[in-house]
């Protein structure tokens, strides 16, 4: 039993520090996310066989806990379909590395890795309209510029320029920025991937005094009143603040929610709207697979009324002599009167 609860330890500690770092190049977001998901798990597993986690052995991990572990995040946790497949993803791929190591277990690790995910409802991708993203923006500089309001401009420019993930802009140094022409940023994106991005003039104009004051060009470009670099939290912070500035002339931002992320999904949606091909979508917000970045597609409503449109006037069926409706006095005064 000691020996299994040893190899459980070992197989764990090189799935995070050797396969998830060093092979699959996963970032530290991906990597604190299935720590969550597996930590969670454990607790569970050692509640279920009525062990501590710490004596927890090999022969534990079975298809049956983890169906009951899945089962506890959705009716005693309340979370919904789309967690429970993230944190099965993370179990998956922590048993197929088990599977790699441990091959004595090969047939209860090949019934977990057959379970399968939920079918969980598509939410849309919320996201805003380039005069909406204008708003916001804008508030930067809706008073005098100082230092802090001029960082705030520079980094929601930048996030909706390159509709860069929150982690790869934080990640941005000065040696990764060319902001003469051809302007442009390296990203460094999940798995080790990188990527030029080309930025606006507006854009580079606005970083240029970032980098004037970062000094060596290994150090972060956008960093808080304290020198030290933005966390996730403040950049979040930092776009809240200015979408309630915004929301005093537009009412209707007061009901949205606006994330880091949602600016990356106004940027390819406005590239969309752009009449950009979605492959070039694709590779310019760094996704691996065409079928995510489909998604903006089922987005906008506009254009698919702009579709619909022209698929009417393609097929002949243009309406002609047709009048527009307008309600009548008397309706008003009814409707008014309710």
């Amino acid at each position: 039993m000691k020996r299994q609860s040893n190899d459980l330890l070992a197989i764990v500690q090189s799935y995070f520090q050797d396969h998830l770092r060093r092979v699959r190049g996963a970032s530290d977001h991906t990597v604190r996310t299935y720590g969550d998901a597996l930590r969670l798990f454990f607790v569970f597993l050692a509640d279920h066989v009525g062990r501590p986690v710490a004596a927890l052995r090999l022969d534990d991990i079975r298809a049956d806990a983890v169906l009951a572990f899945l089962d506890h995040v959705e009716s005693k946790r309340r979370n919904a379909a789309t967690t429970r497949n993230c944190r099965l993803a993370a179990i998956r791929s922590f048993v197929d590395h088990l599977l790699r190591h441990d091959v004595t277990h090969a047939a209860q690790y090949g019934r977990i890795l057959a379970i399968p995910t939920k079918r969980a409802r598509q939410r849309l991708v919320s996201y805003l309209e380039p005069d909406e993203a204008r708003a916001v923006i804008a508030q930067t500089h809706a008073t005098r510029p100082t230092p802090t309001s001029t960082r705030d401009r520079a980094l929601l420019l930048f996030l909706y320029n390159t509709g860069a993930r929150v982690g790869e802009a934080l990640a941005v140094r000065s040696r990764d920025l060319r902001l003469d022409r051809p302007r442009q940023v390296r990203l460094h994106g999940k798995g080790n991937k990188d990527r030029l991005c080309p930025i606006w003039a507006e854009t580079a104009t606005a970083l240029r005094d970032l980098v004037a004051k970062a000094g060596s060009p290994d150090e972060p470009i956008f960093r808080n009143a304290h020198g030290a670099a933005l966390t996730r939290d403040g950049v979040a912070y930092v776009i809240a603040k200015y979408v309630r500035r915004a929301a005093e002339s537009s009412p209707h931002l007061r009901r949205r929610k606006v994330t880091p992320h949602v600016l990356r999904h106004s940027c390819a949606v406005a590239l969309l709207q752009a009449g950009v091909d979605v492959t070039v979508i694709r590779d310019y917000l760094g996704h691996a697979s065409i079928a995510t970045t489909s998604r903006y597609l089922a987005t906008n409503l506009d254009m698919k009324r702009d579709v619909l449109a022209a698929f009417w006037k393609r097929a002949g069926l243009d309406r002609k002599g047709g009048s527009t409706w307008r309600a009548s006095p008397k309706l008003i005064a009814f409707l008014e009167s309710l």
